[in-house]
């Protein structure tokens, strides 16, 4: 990972276009090609970013970083006050709770509840970057991949958005659609998922146990 702290303007070109006028920031550039620009504030949300795959072009204080559909964003830096690169090693990746772990398999065992005639690949797909929790097939054959949180959020559309990147380039198994499925799913990450053409299901995790309201009330 590389981290580089500095004054900068941040300009993005693609779809929408944005503007971050100049200010000290901080630049992460992660093994994964992954470019985001982070202020003080916001908690671990960046302010922009470019999603692998992309290229860094590095000329004359300049970063742009291209992206395959072409879209850049172009980082003007007027002042560097810290640069510095660091090994971080295979991450083990995130241990699932009990509610997450559970929902995976209650959801791979009804897998119809994602849409009548929809079966079962396999859990814990293999991928180079990670498992993605369930992959699966729609009525039509298609490849669907599932990703599933207890509470779903910006983190967990970006994390599905990086699966669906790799397992696209498959000729065997592409196209793959996606699926974001948790038992609540933040606003936010619901407009990121439509975006990009990820759905969004919002999962009964009573339901699922065979635990359905019969609408009984002591008061």
């Amino acid at each position: 990972m590389r981290l580089v702290i500095a004054r900068c303007s941040v300009d993005y070109v693609g779809r929408l276009t944005a503007h971050l006028p100049t200010a000290v920031r901080l630049l992460l550039v992660k093994a994964d090609g992954s470019v985001s620009i982070h202020a003080d504030d916001r908690a671990y949300k960046p302010l922009n970013w470019m999603s692998p795959p992309c290229k860094i072009l590095e000329t004359d204080g300049v970063w742009r970083v291209v992206n395959k559909a072409g879209e850049q964003l172009v980082i003007t830096l007027d002042e560097v006050m810290h640069d510095s690169s660091h090994e971080l090693g295979v991450d083990p990746g995130l241990v699932k709770d009990g509610v997450e772990a559970h929902l995976q398999e209650l959801l791979a065992a009804q897998i119809g509840t994602l849409g009548d005639g929809w079966t079962l690949v396999r859990r814990e797909y293999p991928t180079a970057i990670g498992p993605v929790d369930i992959l699966a097939r729609d009525a039509a054959g298609k490849t669907v991949a599932i990703e599933i949180k207890r509470r779903g959020e910006i983190d967990g559309v970006e994390q599905l958005t990086r699966y669906l990147e790799l397992l696209n380039r498959d000729p065997l198994i592409a196209p793959v659609a996606g699926v974001f499925a948790a038992q609540e799913i933040k606003p936010q990450a619901k407009v990121l998922a439509s975006d990009r053409g990820i759905r969004c299901v919002t999962l009964d995790y009573q339901a699922l146990r065979g635990l359905a309201d019969d609408g009984l009330r002591l008061f």
